[in-house]
């Protein structure tokens, strides 16, 4: 039985084997796809930023999102950000989900701030669904390096004390 992590890879070595993503070939139809992806993606990468706000900065965050721009370089990006008070005032940069279709790339991938990329096969409500594990997994990758490069006192789950921690 595949996984929808090892699914999302076969779609992707499919897509460079065919030369397309998804089923288009030229790179306005795939932008129009990356596009929806983003659409799509939306309410997953807000619900996946807004449990790493409840359990890691004690609801102290904001998810903020770009929405779809172009890059100066000519490709298409698309960040949903988890900033909070520690994080700015340590002037770090925040947990992030990245949708980016660089513009000498073959087809659009997913990052975070400090992780690198993975394939971004999303077409329909339920291909986005699906990347909830891959968006926690970038999610928690951002979490972890952040601290590592700064300290543990960014997380708040950590430096604050809450009614259910010794």
């Amino acid at each position: 039985m595949r996984t929808p992590m090892t699914e999302a890879l076969i779609r992707h070595f499919r897509d460079l084997r065919d030369g397309v993503h998804g089923r288009a070939a030229a790179r306005e139809d795939k932008e129009r796809l990356f596009a929806t992806a983003v659409e799509l993606l939306d309410p997953v990468a807000r619900r996946v930023l807004a449990e790493f706000d409840a359990d890691l900065l004690l609801g102290t965050g904001e998810v903020v999102a770009s929405g779809l721009t172009r890059s100066k370089e000519g490709g298409l990006n698309a960040m949903w950000s988890l900033t909070w008070p520690e994080q700015r005032a340590a002037q770090v940069q925040p947990i992030a989900v990245v949708a980016h279709y660089g513009a000498g790339f073959h087809h659009p991938h997913l990052r975070g701030n400090t992780v690198g990329d993975w394939p971004l096969n999303v077409f329909d409500p339920a291909d986005a669904d699906a990347q909830i594990d891959t968006l926690r997994v970038i999610a928690a990758g951002d979490a972890h390096n952040l601290v590592f490069q700064e300290s543990y006192r960014l997380m708040p789950a950590l430096t604050h004390p809450t009614p259910t921690r010794p």
